[in-house]
């Protein structure tokens, strides 16, 4: 059985890449998107798999998103068995790709509840054009689902949101996660995310510099085209001296950060699912996150701390985890191990209405 993976994009890296790139080499699929970077791409496709681009899309705010969908919608791709879809834009191309699977990482958040955040940080000639794009692009964007054959998501929470704003039931599989290897306990204080408003990364920094006698790194990137990069500048100037940020990194790099780190802190607001605090605990290390969204559904007073957003609980957090972050170790270590990668592909194969010999 052929199958081939509609994904929106491969420039900045996060964990619908990583989930694709497992999914297509677990299903022997291939991989089709719009903009790719080579770089980013090649540091975490250690598999070699196949990713063909069906055109690069504009690279400026609004214009970007609206090309990708057109890109989508205009797709034919001959010689497939079954579709799988997965992003924001790639469900444009339900329609002419049947039988289909989405696998909605979720609604589109600058469609929704984070609207208001993305508007803020729009530049003042672009408000208007923003708010006007928001309101045609998500109606186009919603009648697309009457093609999308059936649903598939990363978590509880996200399935609440597919019903509130789509009116679609959708089941639950659980993303992979990479283990990375145990180091050591080191001196400092591991934050990898995108660089978005939603992830609250201001919130990260404004702690750190109260705490002097505590480091922090900050790695990731963002997407070019998406208004992030005049934020990214904005939260990023100035930092204090305890604390550095890498941009985005290589597989080894960010490996090496997980094994060596103190712990982990993420404070994104209502994410999705989360699968860094679990990439953190495959390394053996205490998650602090914020209690909200996906990471109530993986974290837990074992591995770590759930926390108000805020600068005084994420502060005794960080305090009460540096006196022993060894006592989470083994904790950890079990909880990243039920997001098992082997797990993630016999549930979607099971989907598929697939057994192994299909492959």
């Amino acid at each position: 059985m052929k199958i081939a993976i509609i994904h929106d994009f491969f420039e900045s890296i996060g964990g619908g890449e990583k989930l694709v790139l497992e999914l297509a080499r677990g299903l022997k699929a291939d991989v089709y998107t719009t903009n790719i970077n080579k770089e980013n791409l090649k540091r975490i496709n250690r598999y070699n798999i196949n990713v063909g681009s069906l055109g690069r899309c504009i690279q400026f705010p609004i214009l970007k998103q609206i090309h990708a969908s057109y890109i989508f919608h205009k797709a034919n791709l001959k010689g497939y068995d079954f579709y799988i879809l997965s992003g924001n834009w790639s469900v444009f191309s339900a329609k002419k790709h049947q039988p289909n699977l989405y696998y909605l990482h979720t609604p589109v958040r600058m469609f929704y509840d984070s609207k208001r955040e993305f508007y803020n940080i729009a530049p003042w000639y672009a408000k208007l054009p923003f708010l006007v794009w928001v309101k045609f692009h998500k109606s186009l964007l919603e009648r697309q689902f009457r093609y999308v054959n059936k649903i598939i998501t990363n978590s509880i929470n996200v399935k609440k949101r597919i019903k509130r704003y789509h009116n679609r039931e959708s089941k639950i599989i659980y993303p992979p996660i990479k283990s990375y290897e145990f180091k050591k306990f080191g001196d400092f204080w591991l934050s990898a995310s995108r660089i978005y408003p939603h992830k609250r990364i201001k919130l990260q920094i404004e702690t750190f510099r109260n705490l002097p006698e505590e480091k922090l790194i900050i790695v990731g990137g963002y997407m070019k085209g998406d208004h992030a990069r005049r934020y990214a500048k904005r939260v990023l100037r100035n930092l204090p001296k305890n604390i550095k940020y890498l941009g985005e990194v290589s597989e080894d790099r960010l490996g090496a950060l997980y094994g060596d780190c103190k712990g982990f802190i993420t404070t994104a607001k209502d994410e999705d699912f989360g699968m860094t605090v679990l990439e953190a605990m495959g390394a053996g290390k205490p998650v602090i996150a914020v209690n909200e969204g996906g990471y109530k559904e993986t974290v837990n007073n074992k591995v770590g701390k759930l926390v108000k957003a805020n600068l005084k609980e994420i502060t005794n957090a960080i305090k009460i985890i540096s006196k022993n972050p060894k006592k989470y170790k083994d904790n950890c270590l079990k909880q990243a191990n039920k997001f098992n990668v082997n797990v993630f592909i016999k549930k979607m194969k099971d989907e598929l209405s697939l057994d192994g010999s299909s492959f």
